[in-house]
């Protein structure tokens, strides 16, 4: 199976950088969670991709292997970076970033950090109910829709979710 991927010059880099990862991961089975580009204008910038599996499974050494060899294949062909750099892949380990509900439902009961749509909390995750997350924030629910703000975990599971 051949993918196709493209560039998009409208885009900003980061926007084009994250379309990149999500076209060649994908179809391995990978969710790109966040793409950053660290020290863009220093000496030795880094193009940090956060990959989870699809299947909800834990990423796995080969995993990491061979979405670094696909996405690399891909930024070698386009170019989007003029300059030197260092890609990395990982697996979103500790600080996980929470971005649809689904996330959300499989970390049920964890304290996240919860930024945006003008909040700035701690709390377990209560429940969620389609898109809506409801946290509880020292006794009283709080629900937000996925997406609007940002999320990460504030404690890692005992074992994998």
């Amino acid at each position: 199976m051949t993918t196709r991927i493209t560039t998009q010059p409208s885009k900003t880099q980061s926007d084009n950088l994250t379309r990149i990862a999500e076209q060649a991961l994908s179809p391995l089975g990978l969710e790109v969670l966040e793409v950053q580009l660290q020290n863009a204008s220093g000496r030795s910038p880094i193009l940090l991709i956060r990959i989870d599996r699809l299947d909800e499974q834990p990423v796995s050494v080969e995993d990491l292997t061979l979405g670094s060899r696909t996405i690399g294949a891909a930024l070698d062909e386009l170019d989007p970076i003029k300059d030197e750099y260092r890609l990395e892949l990982e697996s979103p380990g500790s600080k996980r970033p929470l971005l649809r509900a689904r996330h959300f439902e499989r970390m049920l009961g964890l304290l996240t950090r919860v930024r945006g749509d003008g909040h700035a909390f701690t709390a377990a995750i209560k429940a969620v109910n389609g898109d809506q997350v409801t946290f509880d924030v020292l006794g009283q629910d709080v629900t937000l829709s996925a997406g609007t703000f940002q999320a990460n975990l504030a404690e890692f599971p005992a074992e994998h979710r």
